[in-house]
């Protein structure tokens, strides 16, 4: 059985997560790794045993005996990167979001639409079991018509002004919460509900104003760090007349949050970091839990979620590339990416005019 060939570029979240994942599939090769700094590159390789290393990302996106490109860099990149693997005959896996705006996003989509290639968004989350029962029990009418969804995330650890300032710092390079982490959560609401948001109120704000660069310089911090929505939701099957509310922190809270509640005409699902998930009948006036399988975290890093759902997202892959598949059941596609990015423009745009957005 010929070996699946996987080639990394960037060794952030490829290593803490990625690469421990794609070791515990069957019939995989992790081939090569790139990242600006050849250091990285180097001890990503030692530690992962990958036979090639280098510092310039088109030897990797190129390399013969790689079959999946896993681009995992900041979103500036992203488009140059996907247009190059397409054009190198690869299957992608590109981290979110897809791109710094909706006409890259267009681009991007365009360029990989008709190819006989994979061609996904890293959203892991859509692959916990505990988010595949939610979706099952909601889409078969468990809670009635959405009315409302609402979505915490905390992640307090950049409220420490000693975090060194980076790309996430940097709007430039498409860094903070909004693209991070809201990417995700406009996500989940498309994948839950089956319905896109049709209007949304976005609030950014920036808490912690500089940071010290890893050589000691002061510089400005021209992200985000937290980043609250309200939104309306399109009718739909699942919906009507639905509203939502967002609220994302990197800087406030006491610990690690990522929970969704979506209300319904008969009863609530709650829907934890790991795929935990609960379920409140009308009536009812308490939780109670639902039997999910639990996947394991992939790597050692912290347990977000985002690790269980990718160990559970990276054996799919593997067997889609080998069947010669396309598409996978309930996989991000590039057209899924652009839709999160039409939000993602449009968030912005209601930042900045201190206005509701209608999307279209």
């Amino acid at each position: 059985m010929k070996k699946i060939g996987i080639g990394f570029i960037g060794t952030g979240f490829t290593r803490k997560v990625q690469m421990p994942a794609f070791l515990n599939c069957e019939g995989v090769s992790l081939v090569s790794v790139a990242s600006g700094s050849i250091e990285n590159a180097r001890s990503a390789a030692a530690e992962f045993g990958i036979g090639h290393f280098t510092a310039d990302w088109r030897e990797t996106a190129s390399h013969p005996e790689v079959d999946l490109v896993c681009i995992t860099t900041p979103p500036k990149l992203h488009k140059e990167m996907v247009l190059f693997a397409i054009g190198s005959g690869k299957h992608i896996l590109a981290e979110k979001p897809m791109a710094m705006n909706v006409a890259e996003a267009i681009e991007i989509t365009e360029a990989a639409n008709g190819k006989p290639y994979l061609a996904l968004i890293d959203h892991e989350l859509r692959f916990l079991p505990g988010r595949q029962k939610a979706l099952t029990m909601i889409r078969s009418g468990e809670i009635g018509k959405i009315r409302h969804a609402r979505y915490y995330f905390e992640a307090p650890h950049r409220g420490d002004p000693n975090v060194a300032w980076n790309w996430w710092s940097d709007k430039d390079q498409g860094g903070g919460a909004l693209g991070a982490i809201n990417s995700h959560i406009i996500d989940s609401f498309n994948f839950f509900l089956g319905s896109e948001i049709s209007e949304i109120f976005c609030q950014l704000q920036t808490n912690i104003k500089e940071r010290r660069t890893s050589t000691g310089e002061v510089c400005p911090v021209t992200t985000d760090d937290q980043a609250n929505m309200i939104l309306r939701f399109a009718d739909g099957e699942n919906t009507q007349d639905a509203t939502g509310l967002v609220s994302v922190s990197m800087t406030d809270g006491v610990g690690y949050k990522n929970e969704i509640e979506i209300f319904g005409s008969e009863g609530a699902i709650r829907i934890g970091h790991r795929g935990d998930v609960l379920i409140s009948k009308l009536g009812e006036g308490e939780w109670k839990n639902v039997d999910v399988e639990m996947i394991e975290p992939a790597g050692d890093g912290a347990d977000t979620g985002f690790s269980r759902g990718f160990n559970a997202f990276a054996p799919q892959i593997i067997t889609a590339i080998r069947e010669g598949s396309t598409e996978i059941e309930h996989a991000a596609t590039f057209e899924d990416g652009l839709k999160v990015q039409r939000v993602l423009d449009a968030a912005r745009q209601s930042d900045a005019t201190k206005k509701a957005v209608n999307i279209k």
